[in-house]
Order: structure tokens, then sequence, then C-alpha cells
């Protein structure tokens, strides 16, 4: 038997995929200049044969030291504080007053033909077991007209080795100081591959290096997880150099996406403001969301709208900026400019900086973005409509004011961009809040419901399309912006699921670690007469006397406070922090005042709060008047700076913060509030932040809700699935047995995989396929829950372990089983990765804890399956008058292109009228009618049209069939009589 894959033969075999597919010239180490990280020779190479006259220019004046002095000023100004690679290659240098382009990106059109050509004239070149320093060695590493661009450490699967261990070799073996690595002016980004996954990082900073992955994502919708879908024809990383490496997208990436970002951190001690600054290289699911938008908007120009649902933690931030950009210039096929301006919604009072200065670190052009922020008005804003500002962020206070303008501005062609709700710097909270026991404030709709309302009023404008952002989409806004699918349903044009960001890492899964609480108590009158009281209403002040009775809230307090101090504080190196979620203002204002009191009695020093609420607040019997402002003793918009400082611990809201606010220190949330839908995950979600270095754990304990109604909440967001199955080893068959009851190896896959073993010589396709078929069973092992993996693992080692003795300690033979323990010798060496470990140093910034769960129910694992089906609002109801029995006509002609059916309209009209009058004969019908409002009458009216239907069926059969197999069409059609059944039947 050969090996099946070493880590050499990948190696070479993606050299031979850029050179044969995608044009690469493979280079010896020897030409790599270590001391500039180039390859000085493909570099004269690509000036010379685009910039001849340039070049010639410039030996006249430099002679024979011309190489050696362009090698430096490049050198130079990539190195210098504020330059970059970046910059050097998209700008060029300058010397003598002659410019030299270091590459060409493709011309938005094609009219230009010379610089078609020179684009064409970019040469990409590979060279493997390029040595950085005497010490570090890179696999493969990636050079644009001679610059170093990207670097490879590839790991193979095969030889027991996976992508965590290149992670691990760049941590420890890699100084972030070599040329070749230095942040900026190395390589643009460096990624840790082997057969099944890609990570990459562009800033190397010794063992706290943080890589993100570059998966494609493994399933399709709301049910797409981590990782890469596997081909029996392909390595599952093949996207890679199909896609990723060509010379198109490298130098789309360039040119495009990779910006460098600046952030502003204030400095506690002393006060000043420090920059950091960060290279920014699209993930996998950023990338294809931005080209599969431009490909259909290049083909449908402004004919469709685009709901884009991708979870928190997708980086929604640069998806927009980078959105924004490339719709500012796109052309189509006939290379006119499909958008005269791209207009960015969002609810931030102040926009956000960071949204700006990313489109700016794209394309830092003067007049390109023009910030809509509190200051300016709605004469501000048509001003900016009517001009020439290309990019146009405004809040979304101002939104109907853009609907209306634009629906004015017939001539030119928007592109607007609605980023879904965020909590503003003020605090002003948009997200939509459900009352809880009858307690709390009445909120304004939130940001959803205002785009719809006034998308409603205005219809779909024929030159606008919309490019709606959200992690928790509301059926309206499905309806709005989604797509029909083939089944008729509406969805989203991208999905990055939740469960996709929690499995990868970038968000914490917030059910993991739930724990609920019960309240009991016993309500006694204090008076003697019994009073007649409206139910409802009595029910909703029981409910607020015993959420704000005293007793309760001091008992919360202690199980609140002693559970913080004893399980969450010292996570996060003792940085860890904590959100309660009050039911209401008065709520917040006494949780506050029994939170100090309890520290107080205690002499609890090492724990401090605040609380967030909006307006002035008054309690029961106490004239004194309570704002946030006077309770915290500072202004509101600093709330946010003081919370993130060792100061405080825990914050205690109402109203505010359940939504957008980001504080990655949050592990422990206590909850109060009766929470709902869409509302209970933005909240919860708060907590979902990571904080590397640190392995964060969030934990949630909850008084008011059950745990089955907040799966329900994530359901249509989010999806997570465990399996479970058991077994025990004892004798060789019985081993094979219990291995086989499991499913992960396939019989076939066994037969065929030893063919390719007992080759007698294995091809390159060969290989493939052999790990085509370990990855498959690798994947069903790995589908189970940690233990029966452990199960599985145990039981194969064991079968491996005693065959072979049985074949040292006798004459067994069996050909099918060893051709079993063939395949799994092979499984277990692919299977059992050694992996070092994520390379953190964390000795001294944190300390190993647990979170302790004391009462109520415990749910360590979530178990929820995604329901991503919602139900939309039930069609508009009209009368049939002359007027909409013309309208009826529309319908049925509507009918006849969706169906391919030809329905007479006289004979239709007919059948619905017979309809009609079997439905008024209804007694439940009639029942209905009379108990309630035409709005709730509609629910059992729609329900007994089936059985009018099927009683008319044998007179109508055709047309009836039709109505009874589609509920959208029978809704529309028949809900003409809605209000004409229910009038007559309240008066029958």
């Amino acid at each position: 038997m050969n090996r099946i894959l070493s880590e050499k033969d990948y190696q070479h075999f993606i050299m031979e995929r850029l050179a044969q597919d995608n044009g690469y010239i493979i280079r010896q180490a020897t030409s790599f200049d270590r001391l500039f990280a180039m390859d000085r020779e493909m570099l004269y190479k690509f000036l010379n044969e685009t910039q001849p006259e340039a070049m010639r220019a410039l030996r006249k004046i430099y002679k024979t030291g011309l190489e050696d002095t362009i090698v430096s000023f490049i050198n130079s100004e990539a190195t210098k504080s504020r330059g970059s690679l970046l910059e050097v290659l998209k700008h060029g240098i300058e010397m003598s007053n002659m410019k030299l382009d270091l590459m060409y990106t493709q011309p938005a059109t094609t009219f230009n033909k010379e610089l078609l050509a020179k684009y064409k004239k970019n040469i990409f070149s590979v060279m493997e077991e390029v040595w950085a320093s005497d010490a570090e060695r890179m696999d493969l590493v990636i050079f644009l007209n001679g610059l170093a661009i990207m670097t490879f450490e590839l790991k193979c699967n095969a030889a027991g080795q996976s992508y965590e261990d290149a992670i691990y070799q760049y941590r420890t073996d890699r100084d972030p100081k070599t040329r070749l690595f230095r942040f900026k002016s190395g390589v643009l980004v460096n990624f840790a591959m082997d057969l099944e996954e890609v990570y990459m990082t562009t800033r190397l900073s010794g063992k706290e290096t943080f890589f993100l992955p570059f998966n494609r994502g493994n399933g399709k919708g709301v049910a797409a997880g981590a990782g890469n879908p596997i081909d029996p024809d392909k390595y599952s990383v093949s996207y890679m150099w199909e896609d990723i490496l060509t010379k198109d997208t490298v130098l789309d990436l360039i040119s495009k996406f990779i910006f460098i970002e600046t952030k502003e951190k204030k400095d506690d001690a002393t006060g000043k403001i420090k920059n950091s600054e960060a290279v920014i290289f699209p993930r996998y699911h950023q990338l294809d969301v931005i080209r599969k938008l431009l490909i259909d908007v290049c083909e449908n120009h402004t004919a469709q709208n685009y709901l884009i649902q991708h979870s928190a933690g997708s980086g929604k931030t640069n998806s927009i900026a980078w959105l924004a950009h490339r719709l500012t210039s796109l052309h189509d096929a006939a290379n006119k400019i499909i958008f005269d301006n791209v207009v960015i919604v969002t609810d931030r009072v102040v926009v956000d900086r960071q949204l700006q200065k990313a489109i700016l670190g794209l394309e830092h052009k003067a007049g390109l973005i023009r910030v809509m922020d509190k200051t300016c008005t709605s004469s501000d804003l048509a001003i900016a409509l009517n001009g020439n500002t290309k990019i146009i962020a405004t809040t979304i206070q101002k939104f109907p004011y853009i609907v209306n303008s634009i629906a004015g501005l017939k001539t030119k062609r928007f592109a607007v961009i609605i980023d879904e709700a965020h909590s503003s710097t003020s605090g002003k909270d948009m997200a939509a809040v459900t009352q809880s026991l009858g307690a709390g404030d009445q909120d304004a709709p939130d940001v959803e419901s205002q785009i719809t309302d006034e998308i409603r009023k205005s219809g779909k404008q024929a030159n606008v399309s919309m490019f709606a952002y959200t992690a928790t989409p509301k059926p309206t806004t499905l309806q709005l912006f989604g797509r029909l699918n083939t089944k008729g349903q509406y969805e989203a044009f991208h999905v990055y699921s939740m469960k996709q960001a929690i499995e990868e890492r970038f968000i914490l899964d917030v059910l993991q670690n739930y724990t609920t609480y019960e309240t009991f108590y016993q309500i006694n009158k204090e008076v003697k007469d019994d009073p007649r009281c409206k139910t409802t209403e009595a029910k909703r002040q029981i409910a607020r006397f015993v959420e704000l009775h005293e007793t309760n809230i001091a008992q919360r307090i202690e199980v609140i406070i002693e559970h913080f101090r004893t399980s969450v504080m010292t996570e996060l190196g003792g940085m860890a922090k904590a959100m309660v979620i009050t039911s209401s203002r008065q709520g917040a204002v006494k949780y506050r005042q029994a939170f100090e009191d309890y520290i107080t009695k205690k002499g609890y020093t090492d724990i401090h709060a605040l609380v967030a609420f909006s307006g002035k607040v008054k309690l029961p019997d106490d004239d004194k008047e309570f704002t946030e402002m006077s309770m915290n003793g500072f202004s509101e918009d600093k709330l946010t700076g003081a919370f993130e400082k060792d100061d405080y611990q825990v914050l205690l809201v109402a109203n505010k913060y359940q939504t957008g606010f980001d504080q990655p220190k949050l592990c422990a949330m206590y909850i109060l509030k009766k929470l709902k839908g869409v509302s209970a995950v933005q909240t919860l979600s708060r907590l979902n932040r990571i904080y590397p270095p640190y392995d964060k754990k969030t934990f949630i304990l909850d008084f008011v809700n059950s745990y089955e109604d907040i799966k329900a909440a994530f359901a249509p967001y989010y999806t997570t699935t465990l399996l479970s199955n058991s077994v025990t080893p004892t004798a060789i068959y019985d081993l094979e047995a219990k291995i086989d009851a499991y499913a992960v190896l396939d019989p076939d896959d066994i037969e065929k995989a030893n063919d390719l073993l007992y080759k007698e010589k294995i091809s390159s396709k060969d290989k493939q396929k052999l790990t085509f078929y370990f990855k498959k069973s690798k994947n069903l092992i790995e589908a189970r829950d940690d233990r029966q993996q452990t199960e599985m693992v145990t039981l194969m080692r064991h079968f491996v372990r005693f065959y072979e003795f049985l074949l040292q300690a006798s004459c067994f033979e069996d050909a099918d089983l060893h051709k079993k323990y063939n395949f799994i010798t092979y499984l277990l060496a692919y299977i059992s990765i050694k992996h070092p470990g994520q390379g953190y140093d964390l000795s001294g910034k944190i300390k190993a804890t647990r979170f302790l769960q004391k009462k109520g129910e415990e749910h360590k694992k979530p178990d929820l399956v995604a329901s991503p089906v919602m139900k939309l609002p039930v069609a508009e109801s009209f009368g049939l008058t002359e007027a909409k029995e013309e309208r009826l006509s529309q319908i049925i002609a509507e009918i006849n292109s969706r169906t391919g059916k030809s329905y007479d309209n006289d004979v239709a009209v007919k059948a619905m009228l017979q309809i009609r009058d079997i439905l008024l004969k209804s007694d439940k019908l009639k029942t209905s009618a009379k108990n309630n409002s035409v709005k709730d009458f509609a629910f059992s009216y729609f329900d007994g049209i089936d059985d009018a239907l099927i009683e008319g069926l044998s007179q109508n059969q055709d047309f009836f069939s039709l109505l009874l197999g589609h509920d959208e069409i029978k809704k529309q059609v028949l809900g003409i009589f809605t209000d004409e059944i229910y009038k007559s039947l309240r008066k029958a």
C-alpha cells in the first residue's frame, strides 16, 4: 500500500493548479529577497513591460542604481509609520516626478483598451519553502508583480495535522518583526489551511494572534454551519485556488475590499486618545454576498429589493461599507452607471463614524460621502439627494422624507441600504419592546415597522433598489424585501445564520448556560368588602404590585449579587460585567436602590452598578424625582464610557441598551422582564460577543420567562441538533457490530478505498477520492456529541489493536474484516489530530472558573430546532362591486398567467358567488360575526372557505381545486367577500 497524501504532495498540487489554471509563474525560493519581502526579478519585469518610458527616463537619472533605488524606495514607503504595502500597491510610487504603478486594477468599463491591456500584464507568481529568516520557513508565498502579498502554512489531515497546527506555528514560530510578516508593510494576509478548512489573519502578534475562519459554510440557508461542504471530486478548500487566488479575485480584493481601519480609544489613565490600526480582509460570507449582489444588480438594475439576513458577529458595518462603495461605480453590461446615489439609512442619531471611516478607507475621495448628522435638516437632505454626492448616510428619523424625495426624483436612480436597528449614542431604543406583567412604558414602533409603514405608503419605486440588512427579519420584512423561492415562500437573498456565526466562534451561544427561577407568592384581601373589578386591569395591578414589592426585589437582588460575585466576577481576568433587565422604569429605580442597600449592608466594595432609563420617575408614596443622571452622577451620554471602566460591573436597564449595545465584557444577564420574539433574541444577544484572548462564558438567570419560550423566540434564526446513542466494546465481531451501529462507515466506501489503496500507483485523483471517503466518515462522526465521538474513536482503536493482535497470534482470516481494518486505520490517523491549542499565554490573565447553577432548571446545551417559516399577513379584503369585479378580472388574469389555466371570467364569478351563498348559510360563521370584529372574524372566515369549496367541488372541480391547493390565491380571490358576509351575518 502507498501513503495517501503528504503535506508536500498537497503543496505541489496547489502550485500546479495555480500555474496550470491561473497562469501563475512558479519561482524558486532562491529568488526571494527576505530583506525587502519581494522577488526583484518579477518586479523589474513588470515595470519594464508596463511602463517602459518611465523606466527609461529614470534609468538616465539613476543609471545602474535604478533597481536598488526602486526597491529601497518601495520599502521606505511601505514601512514608514503612515505607510503600508496596501497603499503602495493601490497608489504606486513617485520618483523624480515620475509615477510608477505597482499594479493595475480592472477598469470599471471596457472603453479604455490600454488600461485593459495593462491589467492583463499583472504578474502573479508563487514560491514554496520560502525562508523568511534563518528560522522561519513558509510553505507557500504568493507574489503580485514581485511583491509578497500572501503566505500559506499548509497542513494535511491525512498526515494527522490540521489548520490548528498551522495556526499554532504562526503564533509560536513566526516573528511579527520579520520583514515578510511585518504589520502593514509585510504580506496583506496569512492563511492557515488544511484539506478541509481555511483560517486567516492580517496581523501576527505572537501567541495572541487572532485568526478568523475563511470558510464557505457547510449547508444552506438557516441550516448553514461552519466549515466547508465535502465534494467527491475535489478538496473541500478547492475554492481557494479555483476562485480566491485567481488573478481577478486577488486584484479585486486589493483594490476594492482590503482597507486599513483606524480606531480611536481613550486611555483611562492619561485621558489621551490612542489610535489602533487593523488591516481588514473580508470574511468569506462578506465577499460572497457583495459579489452575488453585484451580479444580480447588473442584471436587474433597480427592479429588485434585497434582504440580507446576517447574524450578529457577521461584520455588518464593513459589509455595508463595501456594498455602498461598490454600488457607486457599478456599471452594467452596456458600460452604463446603474445608481446615481447610494443612501445608507440607520437609526443612529449620530451616524456611525466607523462606517464613514470604512468607506473612506476604501477610497479617500473628496465629496464621496455626506453624513447627515443631527445638525442636518430635511432641506440639507434634499440638497444632497439632488446633488452629486455619491453616498449619503442619514438617520432613520429622516427615512419618510427619503422615500418621498426619491419618489419625486424619477430621473435619478438610488440604492438604499437599510441598517438594522441599533441604540443611538443618546440611548434612544428603537427596537420593539414587549410589555410584561402589565408594567413598563409604551415604546415607539421599532425601526423595521417604521420602514415597513413608509414603504407601504410609497410602494416600490421603479428607480430604487433597497438592500435591507437584519439578523432577525419579521414577516413583513420578508414580504417587502425577500424573494419568492420555488416553494412559494419569501426568503432572504443571502443568509449568514446565527448557527454558523456561533460555530465559527464569532459569537457565543447564549442559551448554553440558562437557569430559570420561579417566584411564588400568595395574594390576600386587606378589606372586608369585595368590589367588582375589571379582570384584565386587576391582574395587571396585582402583577405590578408583586413585581415592585420590596421583599420580592430584596430577595432577587441577593440572588443576583451573590451569583455575580461567586460565579461571574472572576471571568475575563476580573473584568466581567452583567446586565439586569428590569420590567419598568420604576423597577429600575427600585432595583438600583435595593442593590446599593445590599452591598452597603454586606460591606462589598468590589461591585458597583449603574442604571439606565429615560425621562423622570416618581415612586409611589415618594415625592422625590429620579433621573438616570441623578442616580449615576453624570450625564447619560457618558454612561457607556463609564460602564467600560473597571469601576462598574453591573448595568440595570429599563427599555434601554437591549439592542445595539456592544459591550464584549458582558458575561451574565439577569432577566426580570417578559421577553418575546425578536425582542428576546435581540436582548439576550447582548451577551454573545467574544472577547479574545479570553475564553468567555455566558450565563443567564431568568426570573420571568420559561426556557421553552426563549427557545421558541430563537427558533426562526438559530438551529442546533443534538444526537444521542450509546454502545460499549467487547470482542472483535461485537466491536465491529457496535461500530457499524453508528452508521458512520459506508461499506461501499470501504470497498472502493481498498481498491485504491492496493493500486500499484495512486494518482492525484485517487488521493482526492480517498480523502473524500475519509472526510465523509469523519463528518458523520463529528456530527455526534463529544461523548459519542469519544466512544466511537475508542471502539475503533480497540478494534484495530485487537485485530492486529489476532493477526499476530492466530490464523484468523476474514478478507472483509481486513478491509474494514485498513479503512479504520487510515480513518483514525485522519481524525486523531493533535491540537496544540490556540497558542495563548493566559497565565495571569484569567482564572479557570465555572458558572454555578443553584436554583431552578439548568440548561447546559440548547436543543433548538429551526423553525424558519413565518406567517405572512392576510390579503386585503374588499367587496364585490362593479369596480371590484373589474379588479377580479385582473386577479383572474394573474391566476391565468401563474397557473397556465384559462378560467372564464363569468364562470369564475358564478362559482365564487356560489361559495358566498354557502358561507352565508354557515351557523359557525354567523356566531363568529356576532361576537367578533371584522378583523377577528376574518380568521374563522378563511377557515370556513375550505368547507365551502369542498361542498361546491362537484360542480366546479377544476377551479375549486386550484383554490383549495393555493392558500395565497384563495385569499386573494375570496377575500372580496369578507366584509359583505360579515355584515350580512351580523344582521341575521
